[in-house]
């Protein structure tokens, strides 16, 4: 076999010109027509990058040293920004980001669709750049892991942690006391249980030894009326250690009106439990978006930023443009979010959903509203499809980040459906999906939406026509 030859050698340093930044949030830098993706890089600065693995096709690097700094360079507010896994371009000004995202789904249309004259609109940039999260969930650790500053203080405490990971691993526990994503109310509340835990010796959960009490702190906090959750996930059940925490919760912060323990007995590092038990308060908060509330319980899938949501779904709302007479399809359908906006204007809404318990939850927040016009079709989305046999007007799909099978977009074309509405968190599959589309349909309008700022994260929303 012949041996596969490279531009540059794991190891070494090379001087390089960042271009780009590509979606994943890397820096993108060339040698000839090979890609070198740098970590933390942005588009004008000229670093010394050391390459620490290298492909056929690219190779990924990190900085050794600055030739020159970027211009468009901020400082990161967040101290924890270098080490942190929460945010990738706290480095970079806001309105920058914005123009970067644009280019990102820019340029995944043109070189993997290869669509070259369809709109795509400036993104929409978050009313919050920050505090704009209303989920954070954190994980606590018996072995904290230590900054490069922290490596040479002999007085800092190593068997405790609560935060969040540092990027790559699975195992390492960056201690953090504020995160800028999630509000001041809810960095106070983190701040005061990391404290209580380590002043009344109650014992993380370690990864590796499976030993301990504490695995995950979930805070979730309602946009609309301010509510906020706090859920322990804890290793076994034990109301001794809890309720006292509980009851010091309710004192200090009014705002919280709902306190519940997940219990997690399996080795899984999931923040979900087999078992719940509520400490204080409701056992579930209420958020909305746009004239819809939702009931919020502690493991129930609702979009982090509620705000951009509404903008997200308004999109589709739009692009939609239903009629009266519209028989509409949703795909994916979640919990119903989508399906009750479609509802309010078209004939008939039948949403398809592979999760059961998202299926049920649908069919409350339809009943809730008394939206006689949807029903939810739990099962393979594929299987359903083909067996429907009601015509179709409109079709909005919202797949998971791996975008579509194969067989779903082949049944969208079979359906004729003369309206796609496409909402996607992942420009590069949506991309593929889109040409597998274009032999029978008209790429109009590409909106993305930025939903999560400071992240690579990009939402798009996109209007196809059928030819």
């Amino acid at each position: 076999m012949e041996k596969t030859s490279y531009p540059v050698k794991k190891n070494a340093v090379y001087p390089l010109e960042i271009t780009s930044l590509a979606f994943g949030g890397k820096g993108v830098a060339r040698i000839d027509d090979y890609v070198i993706f740098v970590k933390q890089a942005l588009p004008g600065d000229i670093v010394n990058a050391r390459i620490v693995k290298r492909k056929s096709s690219y190779a990924e690097a990190i900085i050794d040293s600055f030739s020159k700094k970027s211009d468009q360079r901020v400082d990161a507010p967040c101290e924890h920004f270098d080490y942190c896994g929460g945010c990738t371009w706290q480095n970079l000004e806001y309105n920058n980001q914005l123009s970067h995202k644009t280019q990102i789904v820019k340029d995944a249309i043109r070189h993997i669709s290869g669509l070259e004259n369809c709109e795509i609109r400036p993104i929409i940039a978050s009313s919050r750049p920050f505090h704009y999260r209303n989920k954070m969930e954190f994980s606590f650790a018996d072995r904290k892991w230590l900054t490069p500053d922290e490596l040479g203080d002999p007085d800092i405490s190593k068997d405790f942690a609560l935060g969040l990971h540092v990027p790559g691993t699975f195992d390492k526990i960056l201690h953090i006391e504020k995160c800028l994503l999630q509000t001041p109310e809810c960095n106070e509340i983190l701040a005061f249980i990391s404290r209580y835990a380590r002043e009344n010796d109650i014992k993380p959960y370690g990864i590796k030894s499976h030993q301990g009490f504490l695995r995950f702190l979930v805070i979730r906090q309602s946009y609309f009326t301010k509510e906020i959750m706090v859920n322990i996930v804890t290793a076994y059940e034990d109301d001794n250690i809890l309720k006292p925490l509980a009851l010091k919760l309710k004192e200090k912060f009014p705002q919280i009106t709902s306190i519940v323990n997940n219990i997690n007995t399996r080795k899984a590092q999931i923040a979900q439990g087999e078992k719940e038990i509520l400490l204080s308060g409701k056992d579930c908060i209420v958020d909305k978006i746009g004239p819809f509330e939702f009931n919020i319980s502690a493991n129930s899938f609702f979009q982090t930023n509620t705000k951009q949501a509404e903008v997200l779904y308004d999109t589709a709302m739009d692009f939609a443009d239903l009629q009266t007479d519209d028989m509409v399809w949703d795909l994916y359908s979640g919990t119903g979010t989508i399906s009750l906006y479609l509802a309010q204007k078209a004939k008939f809404v039948t949403g398809f959903e592979i999760a059961e318990s998202s299926v049920q939850n649908a069919f409350q927040n339809a009943e809730k509203y008394n939206l006689e016009n949807v029903n939810f079709i739990a099962g393979d989305v594929i299987d359903n499809m083909q067996h429907l046999k009601e015509n179709v007007d409109v079709i909005v799909t919202d797949p998971p980040r791996s975008g579509m099978h194969e067989k779903v977009v082949d049944a969208i074309i079979k359906s004729k459906a003369q309206k796609v509405v496409y909402v996607s968190c992942n420009p590069t599959t949506m991309a593929r999906d889109l040409k597998l589309l274009s032999s029978n349909y008209t790429i109009d309008i590409i909106q993305p939406v930025d939903m999560f700022p400071h992240t690579y994260h990009i939402e798009c929303v996109t209007r196809l026509s059928h030819k």
